[in-house]
Order: C-alpha cells, then structure tokens, then sequence
C-alpha cells in the first residue's frame, strides 16, 4: 500500500483539478437556487452520479471502446488535450466557446455532472492514469476525487456564501491555469508517442 500511496495522491491530484468542482461551485448554486435541501443533495448526488459513471465506464473498457472505433491512445492524447487545453483557457478567461447557456430545461445534476465535470479532458485523464498504473490506482483516486466533488457540491451554497463570489472567481482562474499546463503535457506525450509509432 506504501508504494501505491504515490501514485494514488498524483492521481488523486490531477483528477480533481481537472473535475475542478470549486467551478461548479457558483453555476449549480445558481440552477438549484430556490429548491428545498433535499432536493439540492439530490441534484449533487446526480452530478456525481453521471461523471463518475462515464469515468468507471472509461477506465474499465477503454481499450475496448478504442479497438471498436478503430483509435489508439496518442491520438485520443492530442485530441483529448487540444480540448482540455481550450476548456482551461475558458476557465482562466472566463469565456464561453460553444456553451448553451440555457439549462432550464436540464436537471442541474446532468449539467454540472457533464460536461463540466467529467468532459474530454477527465476522460483523458482517466484513461492516460490507467495506461500508467492500471486500474487499481486510478479507481481508488476517481472515488475519494468524487467523494470530495459530492462534498463540494452538497455545500455549495455555505461554500459560496463563506467564499464570495471574488475569492471563488480567482479560484477558478489558478484551476484553470492549471488545467491548461495538465493539457499541453498531455498533447506532448501525445505527439512523442505518435512520433515512436
């Protein structure tokens, strides 16, 4: 266990920088804002739901979903990192390239839990961690990240209220830089391994 602690905090850490639930922090305070508790949980409980889902689904059968679509991982890399890299400028920006901003007619839950959550960029990440250390690591991660996303989530609203909506735009700003430096490594290794192919 000692030696997979490393692998699990590494991550642990690039799994929840990319879900960065502090964005959705302001955006699903402001789709559940009137409902009762019970139903905010339940809308927090759906969003993790959804982008946990997609991200089991990617790190049990990634291959297979590859070899039926007849991909290989450098090229999902480079594809996968051109779109987190863009979503990371969004971020940083604060712009909106290709976004719907009309959700009225979607649960909140599905919202944040997709695209926001889990999006080309999680789903690469996911993938790209286990090529590296397998399932075990990566599955471990993804569930103590979804832990702490539904946490998050739950709380957004005292979240927000204790953070104010500065402390909590700049917050998503560094994310988002973050966010950015993640891709560009992710579109390098996508290039090496096409390159050595």
């Amino acid at each position: 266990m000692v030696d997979l602690l490393p692998g699990i905090l590494y991550s642990f850490a690039a799994i929840f920088i990319i879900l960065d639930p502090l964005l959705s922090v302001p955006i699903f305070a402001a789709m559940v804002k009137g409902q009762t508790a019970k139903e905010i949980h339940k809308q927090a409980f759906i969003a993790v739901s959804v982008a946990g889902g997609l991200m089991y689904l990617f790190l049990f059968f990634n291959t297979t979903i590859f070899d039926i679509l007849g991909l290989n991982l450098p090229s999902f890399q480079i594809a996968g990192g051109i779109l987190l890299f863009i979503l990371g400028i969004q971020e940083t920006l604060g712009i909106d390239i290709g976004t719907c901003k009309n959700h009225s007619a979607t649960a909140a839950g599905v919202v944040i839990g997709t695209p926001l959550l889990c999006g080309p960029g999680t789903i690469t990440t996911v993938m790209l961690l286990s090529s590296t250390y397998e399932i075990l690591v990566p599955f471990v991660a993804i569930t103590a990240a979804l832990l702490a996303t539904w946490l998050i989530l739950y709380f957004a609203e005292k979240i927000q209220g204790i953070l104010g909506p500065v402390v909590t735009d700049i917050m998503g700003k560094v994310l988002g830089m973050l966010v950015a430096a993640i891709a560009v490594k992710i579109i390098a290794s996508g290039i090496m391994a096409l390159a050595i192919h």
